[in-house]
This record gives structure tokens, sequence and C-alpha cells, in this order.
């Protein structure tokens, strides 16, 4: 075991650390939920298409997802802080870029490989420096805080997009990125770093097997909204009559096999590993590791469907809706912080089950109360109650996975840590996404085949046209496609009707898979252990 590096001893220097390492957090999951309210502008801005900046999007997901472990083990070797400052240095670079991006490729360049492969050293070397920085009994509550910037950056992110596209430029974000970033810079010279160790060459095949494995399993995902998951859609790609979404799947699933396979190699050839197999046959880690794909699977979810409901079903700007998210910040940050503190010795277990309640129950009423009589105030308790379980799962899970394996290894912790959570999230919204179009889709033809007023050559034309899908329409944008059809005032107010009862149906059954996810979690909670860490130093 390597020897234990100095923790923030003085309450000064821990805030500092803790503000250092939350704010590279905040930066972190910041990105994805700006670009989210400002497509539109931002693709007319660089001369390109919605679809070019879904792209970049994806782009940005896939390279975090593909050199996390990789990042994970540089910070091991060449130390947690030098590679948390080296990732800030990128990942500012990446900002500055995208600022001042003319064109797609640029912007693809600064925001997606830069910022991503800048994540990619980032994330793993928060998880370890938390470890490094503060002592076993206070790393409940350093990473409920760390884990809690992420989230409200990713509740405030419409909020912030909203006010900079309307009132100054997206650029202006990223550009505001920079300057925090060069904050970071100057005050992580107070975080204390481990000694590296032996300098040993870096697995090069391993981190090819994994980013191989991880990227695309991680790109079938994010395709399948518009490929299919399981049956291909119209003219979309596919091998002996199934979606390719399976097959990229599968074969990232193998390299991930490959990849444990050529890990334990180098274990019996007492070669160093990328990472170490036997860490995943750690119960107490797996079942860490298990939590944070099903809370952030059940996190994103609820962060695609939410602003959904309130940006197009309701029809609220990018400041309303950002401003209607922000009570979940509030429990999130209450139960992240408060609950370590008032209640130190308290059961992870226990806390983690309640977390999870809080969060099928915030799901289960939110369901409940979608009407279509229904105003954007009924978001509230719901967002409340998963706030509260996302804090609560916060304010242990860091703890309980980096506990669970000498220091040494936090490193490696983080990186697959941060892998967990990214296939966590990307499964989120692809899951939420898939289903609520099945279901309005279904829906939606429903309305149409039951409808007398409905000619059945215009019900014909609308299965074959809704074959791959029916779009997530708000009002306005239906009125304006009905208008340029030609279509009679009737037949428009059947259809308006019948959109915005599919587009209820479409987001309840979203939010009904969500809930499952969260019900199933609690079967794998037996591994979370029922003691808090404790320091075993003097």
């Amino acid at each position: 075991m390597a020897p234990r590096t100095d923790t923030a001893e003085s309450p000064a220097t821990a805030r500092v650390v803790l503000l250092t390492l939350s704010a590279g957090q905040f930066l972190m999951a910041l990105d994805s939920s700006v670009m989210n309210v400002s497509i539109a502008t931002v693709a007319e801005d660089v001369g390109t298409t919605v679809t070019g900046i879904q792209g970049a999007i994806t782009a940005y997901t896939l390279v975090m997802a593909m050199f996390m472990i990789p990042g994970g083990k540089v910070g091991a070797l060449i130390g947690r802080k030098r590679a948390f400052m080296i990732g800030c240095c990128i990942y500012g670079c990446g900002s500055l870029t995208t600022a001042l991006a003319p064109n797609l490729p640029v912007l693809l360049l600064g925001w997606a490989l830069l910022e991503g492969l800048g994540a990619a050293l980032i994330l793993p070397a928060i998880v370890a420096l938390v470890a490094g920085n503060f002592p076993a009994e206070r790393r409940p509550a350093a990473y409920g805080l760390v884990a809690a910037a992420g989230a409200v950056a990713i509740a405030l992110g419409p909020l912030i997009g909203g006010v900079a596209t309307t009132y100054f430029s997206w650029r202006w974000v990223f550009a505001g990125e920079v300057l925090v970033v060069l904050g970071i810079l100057v005050l992580a010279r107070r975080i204390a770093d481990a000694p590296t160790g032996e300098r040993r060459r870096i697995d090069l095949v391993g981190a090819v097997l994994s980013a191989l494995g991880l990227g695309i399993f991680v790109y079938g995902v994010l395709r399948s909204d518009e490929w299919g998951w399981f049956q291909p859609k119209p003219d979309a790609p596919s091998w002996l009559g199934v979606s390719l979404v399976v097959w990229l799947m599968l074969v990232g699933l193998l390299l991930i096999r490959l990849f444990l396979h050529w890990e334990a190699r180098l274990v019996e050839q007492r070669r160093d590993p990328l990472v170490d197999p036997a860490m995943l046959q750690n119960k107490q880690l797996t079942g860490g590791l298990t939590m944070f794909f099903f809370q952030y699977l059940v996190q994103m979810g609820v962060f695609f469907v939410v602003p959904l409901y309130l940006s197009v079903a309701l029809g609220l700007s990018a400041l309303a809706t950002g401003a209607r998210l922000l009570p979940l910040s509030v429990t999130l940050l209450a139960a992240a912080v408060l609950i370590p503190r008032f209640l130190p010795d308290v059961s992870p277990r226990r806390v983690v089950r309640l977390g999870i309640l809080a969060l099928l129950a915030g799901a289960v009423v939110l369901m409940a109360a979608l009407d279509a009589d229904a105003g954007a105030e009924i978001v509230t308790i719901p967002l409340l109650l998963i706030g509260l379980g996302m804090g609560a799962l916060a304010s242990q899970l860091g703890a309980v996975t980096v506990s669970a394996v000498p220091e040494a290894q936090s490193a490696e912790v983080g990186g697959v840590q941060n892998a967990v959570t990214n296939l966590g999230a990307s499964i989120g919204t692809a899951l939420a996404g898939s289903i609520m179009i099945a279901a309005l889709t279904s829906s939606f033809l429903a309305s149409v085949e039951q409808n007398p007023e409905v000619p059945a050559g215009v019900k014909s034309q609308a299965t074959v046209q809704l074959q791959s899908g029916a779009p997530f329409l708000s009002d306005a944008q239906l009125e304006t496609a009905l208008d340029e059809a030609g279509t009679s005032s009737e037949v428009s107010q059947d259809a308006l009707d019948a959109n915005a009862a599919a587009r209820l149906d479409g987001l309840r059954a979203a939010l009904a898979v969500l809930a499952l996810a969260a019900l199933l979690a609690m079967f794998f909670t037996s591994r979370i252990p029922t003691a808090q860490p404790r320091s075993t130093e003097p």
C-alpha cells in the first residue's frame, strides 16, 4: 500500500480543497446541460445543423467513456494532483477553443476531444484526491458535496444556458469556464498529493481494449433512439434482421471481457495492470458501483424527461424551465451536506435504501400528477423527493467505493467509477427517450385510428410515416406543420388533442421505466456496508 498522503488538517485548507474539487466536478457536468437548451442557436452560429451539434454532444460523451479508465491509471502513475491540473489545462484549452469556434470541426476539436480528454483525467483524480485529503470519517461529507456539485450543474445548466443564449451568447458560458479553470489551478496548490511510488509503463493493450469496448458499447446505446434497440427502424442499419445497436453492444461487451482477461493475465505475470480484476470481486466495491450505475440511470432519465415536459408540453422558456428545476438542487445539497454532518454514524446501507425510495417516490408521484390540465407546479414535490434521494446517495456512495480498496488504488477506482456512471447516464437517457417515443407513437396512432373524422387513407399514411417513431412536438410546432399541410380546422384540433394526450402517455411511460429501475436497484443494496468507514491510523 502506498504511503498515505497528508490530509487537509486545518478547516480553512479543507474548505479550499473541497471548493476546488467541487468546482472541477461542476464544470465537468455543466457542458451537456447547457448545450441541450442552446442546440439550435449553436448550430446556426457555427454554420451546421442541429444533427451536427447533437453529434458533438455524442462525441463528448464517447471520448469521456473511452478514456475514463486509462485516465484513472495516468493519475496513479504521474500523481493525482498533477493529473488533475493537466486535465484542467486541457479542459481549459478545449473551452477556449469552443468559445472561439467558427465552425463544427473546431467545435468538435475543442468540446468533444479536448474537453472530453480533460474530463477523463479530472474526474478519476477527484475521487482519489478526496480520499487523499480527508480522513475516512470525513469522506462521506466531502464526496457528498463533490457529487452534489455535479448534479447541481446539470440542474442549473438549462438556466445558465438560457440566460447566456437569451441575453448574451452561448460562447460566454465556455469563456466563463476558462476563468473558472484558471481559478481552480490557482487554488489547486493547496491540495495534498500522494507519492506515486515506482513509475511503471501504462498498459497500452489494456487501454486500447477498454477504450474500444466502452466506446463501442456507449455508441450503440446512444444510437438506439435513431436505429431502434432490437427491431431496426426504417432505413436504419441492421444485420440478420436485428438493429446494429444490439451488435455494437455485444461487441463492446466482448471487448470489455477481453480487457478483463488481459488484465488478469498481467497480474499473473506480475506486471502492472490498468485495473486489477480482483477489485471487481470485492463485494463492497461492486455494490457501490452498482448503486452508482442505477443512480445515474435514474438521474439522467429524470433530467431528460422533466425539461421536455416543461419546455415542450407546457411551452416554458429555457429560463423558466431552469427555474422549475431549482427545488431539486435545494434538497440535493441539503441531504448531501446535512446527513454526514448530523448523522455521521448512520448505516450507509440504510441511507442508500432511503435514497432509492425517495427516487422511486418522486418518479411515481410525478407520473401520477401528469395530466392534461396540470401546470408546471406539479413538478415541485417530485423534484424535491428526487433531489433528496440523489443527495442521500451522493453522501454515501463515494466513501463506500473508495473505502473498499487500499488507498493506493483510489485512482483506478475513480476511473472505473466514472466509467460506470457514464454508462448509467447514457443508458438512462437513451432508455427514457426510446420508451417515451414508443409510447407516444403508439398512443398517437391509436387516437388517429379511433377517430372517424380521419380518412382511411390518412390513417394508413400516418402509420407508414410514423414507423420510426413520432416526434415529440409542442402544440406550436404541430400547428405549423398542420397549416403547411393544409389540414382542415376540425382535423387539426383532433390532431392537437391526440398529440397532447400522446405526449403525456410517452412521459408517463418513461417515468414508469425509471421508477422500475429504482425499484430494481433496491435488490442490490445488500452489498452496501452497514457501518461507516473509519480511519485505521492512530
